[in-house]
């Protein structure tokens, strides 16, 4: 995919729950240094799992990788505790929004400051930074998070992956549930930490059209596998993801299986 040596290296990996339950086998992807990959996939494909095996989260959810190895900057993480790879650089940003509500806007961010890696920006200058790119949230600073609207709150969960001033990003579908105009400006500011700040991002989302117009590159994931991979170019123009993923919506709405005339043959290639 890239000449460069990977950030992000996911080697053959297999995923257990309560050490039976088998949900991903042999996957392999990379993500480019200062990069931007897409994940795409249906609901169940296996995709958060992914992210939550590469953040270390799975652990606390009875899940192991029991097979397989990831390594980020060279470095094996599939073994290390998510505190652990946090420090590293590797952040998550969990689907649904998750804010402390609570607390108020600036407070939600300062949180994210506690998991910041060595030699990272200062608090101050972190919070700077977060407010350079979202102004909304300079505006709402002092407000409860509980109370501001949902692209707000997506916004502050952002915000907060900031703070720990980290090297990959890992985003879970970050345009769930939002009006078009805040998806679209939520996704330009995700381009511009991209370009601006170096920042990797692995991009976990089921708008494909939205996910392939910001990615370069893209991973197709069906039942715990990888099916195809690509350029975004390549994979728009493909025939199968035409008709089952760039059938979305800008707010997620998506077409049936069976009114697609290339259900035969997007069945052979994932089985």
């Amino acid at each position: 995919m890239s000449k460069e040596e990977p950030i992000l290296k996911i080697n053959n990996i297999e995923v257990k729950y309560h050490e039976v339950i088998l949900v991903i086998k042999g996957f392999s992807i990379e993500v480019p240094n200062g990069g931007i990959v897409a994940l795409l996939g249906a609901n169940g494909a296996g995709k958060s799992t992914t992210l939550k095996a590469i953040s270390g989260l799975l652990n606390h959810e009875d899940g192991k990788v029991t097979d397989g190895s990831i390594e980020f900057m060279g470095e094996r993480i599939d073994r290390m505790r998510a505190e652990k790879i946090a420090k590293m650089g590797i952040v998550q940003v969990i689907e649904g929004r998750k804010v402390f509500e609570h607390l108020t806007v600036e407070e939600n961010l300062r949180v994210g400051a506690h998991m910041k890696k060595k030699n990272g920006r200062n608090i101050k200058d972190s919070l700077e930074m977060v407010y350079h790119y979202f102004p909304r949230l300079k505006e709402k600073r002092t407000e409860t998070a509980g109370f501001i609207s949902g692209g707000e709150q997506q916004m502050t969960v952002v915000g907060r992956a900031l703070m720990t001033t980290p090297k990959l990003i890992l985003l879970d579908e970050p345009s769930m549930g939002l009006a078009p105009l805040l998806i679209h400006e939520i996704f330009d500011i995700i381009t511009r930490l991209n370009k601006e700040e170096n920042i990797s991002i692995l991009l976990v989302e089921q708008n494909a059209k939205l996910a392939l117009s910001i990615a370069p590159y893209a991973y197709v994931m069906e039942n715990g596998r990888v099916v195809m991979d690509d350029t975004s170019e390549k994979l728009r123009e493909n025939p199968d993801i035409k008709d089952f993923y760039l059938g979305l919506t800008d707010v997620g709405g998506r077409k049936s299986f069976r009114d697609v005339k290339h259900y035969k043959r997007r069945k052979r290639w994932i089985t």
